[in-house]
């Protein structure tokens, strides 16, 4: 249940043909040699459940092969903590879970070819976990509640621990399937205050998501 949101959008106004491994289906996966851009969305599981669910082994090694051949490659929430876990970080319980609509701060860097995120914005997030960052990879976004919310490695690979690519759709898909989680706390709002989200904000972290695909692609952008 957890689909592309605004990126299936962009993709199409761009002009990608799109294909999609649905692992609980199949795992039959494309070469990495016919894929411009990998993109690893979110699950209810752990990156560290491979007996219940063995794919996760050849998942990651297909991560693994697509970013050590220049593929440029996205990970959001499970995805980005299947890279980290792809490329040797660690992945583990976060001390909280931080659920609904909390700002996280971008992490200046002097190095002009790392992807600027806005000093702080509101996103929304969904996660229970975090990870190590991988080596060579640097810190992106950060928060108060998660240290490691975003993070890039070289040109081409970017992790995101949050959802930029949230619509008012996909969230209420998500809040759907996953209401049992909504048990208040510091950093968990309530279903109230999560679908109560304006337009205006959609919006944003949509338009922040397309800069981060526009980036990957070196299309021009924005």
């Amino acid at each position: 249940f957890e689909g592309l949101g605004s990126i299936g959008t962009w993709l199409n106004e761009q002009g990608y043909e799109t294909t999609q491994t649905r692992f609980f289906e199949s795992t039959r996966l494309p070469d990495c040699r016919d894929v411009d851009l990998l993109i690893i969305m979110g699950g209810p599981m752990s990156v560290n459940d491979e007996e219940e669910f063995p794919w996760l082994v050849e998942e990651k090694a297909f991560i693994r092969q697509c970013i050590e051949s220049g593929t440029a490659v996205l990970g959001v929430c499970l995805g980005s903590q299947l890279i980290a876990s792809a490329l040797g970080g660690k992945v583990y319980r976060n001390p909280q879970k931080e659920i609904g609509w909390f700002p996280v701060q971008g992490v200046s860097s002097s190095d002009r070819s790392v992807f600027p995120f806005p000093r702080e914005i509101d996103v929304f997030h969904w996660h229970g976990e975090t990870f190590d960052l991988p080596p060579g990879a640097v810190r992106t976004a950060t928060n108060e509640a998660c240290e490691n919310q975003a993070f890039q490695l070289g040109r081409s690979v970017i992790g995101l621990q949050f959802h930029l690519e949230t619509t008012a759709r996909s969230l209420q898909a998500l809040v759907s399937h996953c209401r049992s989680e909504l048990i208040p706390s510091k950093y968990v709002q309530t279903e109230t205050t999560i679908l109560s989200t304006g337009a205006d904000k959609f919006r944003v972290i949509n338009n922040l998501m397309a800069s981060v695909l526009f980036y990957l692609t070196n299309r021009d952008d924005r």
